[in-house]
């Protein structure tokens, strides 16, 4: 179960949260005064939004943390029966301590429906005495505003390679890993400021037993390798379609990789191509249609080998 390093290694107090500065800075105001208002945590996937709401609980309650928090992720449930009943049941009842009120955090809260959250705006509104609410979510835009307007919002940044470097030494040094340094930018470049899926890579390449390599951590990861795909992008380009279609398709049977993966690595290799921002554009365009096509169902091989045409075709003008 690759969650376990993940929990093992997230942070329990506000001063192990990692590259947030600018947001622990104003939650450790509220919890000196021991009062939160209700909070609206957005930015990216793996960047501490739940993590930091655990901690503001853990830090308000002490031991009796678990009993005064509600956790539900609300893309399992979403649906406006879970707001009321099983949010507001527990929204209702009174707190266990000193401190006057409970905490109810939904995670991707963006994934409510819309009448959910017209359930939740006036839960929040009939029970702030006794309860606050912390909402988790990739996307603030998605939150109706009568919802956003009653929150204080924090905004997350993705992590900087640094930080997540420092998050890979804790883990290895903790677990006793063999990680080398061309393993540990595999992991960054995969894990694109994900600290959740930093240690989930950990984990899964220590289960092998073997040192942590880039060779590893891609294989692992079952995720294009940047120079295959960036040997056949240039094939392409220079008109060598048959070399092009050859790297594909020991991608695709040989590596096994999915048809999304590839395309997702082949965007980012056309952003550092040295081409004209024109052609960028054209092949970009082209590489969304394909993503688009291959995630309604079109066979994979068939899309990217005419994307592959597209490319050689876009040099040639």
């Amino acid at each position: 179960m690759l969650e376990v390093w993940a929990e093992k290694y997230r942070p329990k107090t506000l001063d192990e949260v990692i590259n947030q500065e600018h947001v622990v800075s104003r939650v450790r105001a509220f919890l000196k005064e021991k009062n939160i208002p209700h909070m609206l945590f957005a930015g990216p996937a793996g960047t501490g939004k739940t993590t930091l709401a655990l901690v503001i609980a853990r830090e308000l309650y002490g031991k009796y943390w678990k009993q005064n928090v509600l956790e539900l992720n609300a893309s399992d449930e979403r649906g406006i029966d879970v707001i009321r009943h099983k949010v507001k049941d527990f929204a209702r009842t009174k707190a266990i301590g000193d401190v006057p009120f409970k905490i109810i955090i939904l995670d991707e809260a963006d994934a409510l429906t819309a009448e959910a959250q017209q359930a939740l705006r006036r839960t929040m509104e009939n029970y702030t005495e006794v309860s606050r609410f912390i909402l988790c979510c990739n996307y603030s835009s998605k939150i109706i505003e009568p919802i956003q307007s009653r929150c204080a919002v924090f905004r997350f940044k993705a992590l900087d390679k640094e930080h997540q470097k420092e998050f890979i030494k804790r883990i290895a040094e903790g677990e006793n890993l063999d990680t080398t340094e061309d393993g540990m930018e595999a992991i960054l470049y995969i894990a694109e400021g994900d600290l959740r899926k930093v240690a989930n890579l950990l984990q899964a390449c220590a289960i092998t037993g073997e040192k942590i390599t880039k060779e590893l951590v891609f294989s692992v990861a079952s995720q294009a390798k940047p120079e295959d795909v960036k040997e056949m992008i240039e094939n392409a380009l220079k008109g060598r379609f048959t070399e092009a279609r050859k790297k594909l398709i020991e991608m695709l049977f040989k590596q096994g990789l999915a048809g999304e993966d590839i395309v997702k690595e082949i965007h980012r290799q056309v952003l550092a191509l040295d081409i004209p921002d024109e052609k960028k554009v054209m092949l970009i365009d082209a590489v969304g249609e394909t993503e688009f096509r291959i995630s309604e169902g079109g066979d994979a091989q068939i899309q990217l080998e005419a994307l592959l045409a597209k490319f050689m075709l876009t040099k040639a003008k």
